[in-house]
Formats: C-alpha cells, sequence, structure tokens
C-alpha cells in the first residue's frame, strides 16, 4: 500500500520552504523512478529503507541534502520506504542551512558529514520519531532557529532576480544581474551561494521546467512552439537539453511519462 501527502510549512517559513512531502510504500516488489533536477535543493529523511541509485551503483545516505544538478538520476527502491523531503525554495540554501549552497553542487551529502551537530542532532530526532506529523514539527523548529540566526542582506536581491526568472521566458545573466544591482561577478558568486548552482546552469533548469509546465497543459502542443515559448533556440536544441534532463526526446518523454513542472506548478 502506499501513501503520498504533501504539506505546506508555517506561514513564516513559506518564502524558503515549498513544501514538504511524506512517501510510505509497503510494496515488496522493487520499483524504479526516474528523476530530474527541479531547481530546488532537497532535505530528505529516509526512515525505512534507502534508495538506491542506479547510475552511481550505491545506496543514498540515511539523511542528506541533494543538491542542484543537471541531468536525470534512475533510483530504485530496495524495500519499504518511508521518507520525508523537505523542498526549499530555489534561493533558500544558503538561509537555511547556513552553508554556501555551491559546496552541495551535483552531491548527496549526508548530514552526519557536515560537521554540525544540531543538524545531525535533527536527524537522529527524525529518525526516532515514529510519527511523521511531529517529525515535520521538529524540523519546522530547527529551520525557524536557522532562520532567525541569518542575516539575509542580499534576500532582497534573490526576489528580485526570481521575479525575473518566474515571470520571463526569455532570460539571460545580464538581466538577472542589473535586477540585483550587482557586477555580473558579484552577481554569479551570490547566486551560486544562495541557489547552489551558477545563473547559467539554473537558467538550463526552468527553461527545461517551462516546457514540461506547458506540456503539461497542452501534451499536444507543437514542440517547435514549446522550442520558442521557453526561450530555446530552436527546436533541435530542446531537444538536445531534454535528451541531457530526462535520458528522453521530448516525443519519448510523452510516451512514458505525463508531463509535469515541480517547479512552475508550485508558482
Amino acid at each position: 500500500m502506499q501513501s503520498f501527502q504533501i504539506i505546506k510549512p508555517v506561514p513564516v517559513l513559506a518564502p524558503y520552504i515549498r513544501h514538504y512531502w511524506i512517501l510510505q510504500d509497503d510494496a515488496v516488489s522493487s520499483v524504479s523512478e526516474r528523476t530530474m533536477p527541479i531547481g530546488c535543493m532537497q532535505l530528505i529523511f529516509h526512515k525505512g529503507k534507502q534508495l538506491f541509485l542506479q547510475n552511481e551503483s550505491r545506496l543514498q545516505p540515511q539523511s542528506f541534502v541533494c543538491g542542484q544538478s543537471v541531468g536525470f538520476s534512475d533510483v530504485l527502491s530496495t524495500g519499504r520506504i518511508e521518507m520525508i523531503t523537505v523542498v526549499l525554495q530555489p534561493y533558500a540554501a544558503k538561509v537555511l542551512l547556513h552553508i554556501p549552497g555551491n559546496l552541495f553542487h551535483g552531491q548527496n551529502v549526508a548530514i552526519d558529514e557536515m560537521e554540525d551537530m544540531e543538524f545531525s542532532d535533527l536527524s537522529k530526532q527524525v529518525a526516532d520519531t515514529p510519527d511523521n506529523l511531529t517529525c515535520i514539527r521538529l524540523i519546522e523548529q530547527f529551520f525557524l532557529h536557522r532562520l532567525y540566526t541569518f542575516s539575509g542582506y542580499n534576500l532582497k536581491r534573490m526576489s528580485a532576480v526570481f521575479h525575473e526568472i518566474n515571470h520571463r521566458s526569455q532570460i539571460n545573466i545580464s538581466l538577472l544581474s542589473d535586477a540585483a544591482c550587482l557586477s555580473s561577478k558579484q552577481f554569479g558568486r551570490v547566486f551560486a551561494d544562495y541557489v547552489g548552482t551558477t545563473p547559467k546552469e539554473f537558467i538550463r533548469i526552468v527553461r527545461m521546467q517551462r516546457a514540461l509546465f506547458l506540456l503539461q497543459q497542452d501534451a499536444g502542443m507543437p514542440f517547435a512552439q514549446v522550442a520558442y515559448e521557453c526561450g530555446f533556440s530552436d527546436q533541435s536544441h530542446m531537444i538536445k537539453e531534454f535528451k541531457i534532463f530526462s535520458g528522453y526526446t521530448p516525443a519519448e518523454y510523452l510516451s512514458v511519462c505525463a508531463p509535469y513542472s515541480d517547479y512552475f506548478s508550485e508558482l
């Protein structure tokens, strides 16, 4: 039997946490799932069996921070699943983790390897607490404390940047650095600290998520139109990016998946 639940954060944390989701599955047979970059770093707690990373031939850590990346990953269940995932807002990594987000890039970093005793204690509390809603409350208490001890000097800059990213299909680094009132070099450093990847790479992630969102609304939309509306240089460029991000061409993707944008469906 499978159970999936999405929980919204308390209002004061909503600018920094998109949502929590809890997945429980008692199925004995292994299930494979392909994941793609969604533009948000995530914090994952496994209370059941860990998932197996087929691309890397290893298990995920018991509890870890999932950094930004470009490309897909295939995960395989190894037994009973019970996991809590915290999906951060795109710019919230440094705010809540108190570590530059780019240090997690392309990695699943175990909490116990972060040399953060408070974070390790939270991981143990979640593992030892049977009720998942109580676990969410523990996680929120932890992040509320982190929020109140963070100096958000660049948060207004990032808010302006993400307004442009979310509402313009044609975006470039010059436009975003102007929105942040920073030089291109300064902007790149601040962006990587807060978001966990470079502006150029994040634009690619958002462009792919925008394409998924359009296809989610109309799976029959011509690919040439999707490419134009999402800011790809042409249809061939979009097909190439689809292969990198999902392992499929757009046509292949639609034949095996119902298109869904984690990024734009949450706005």
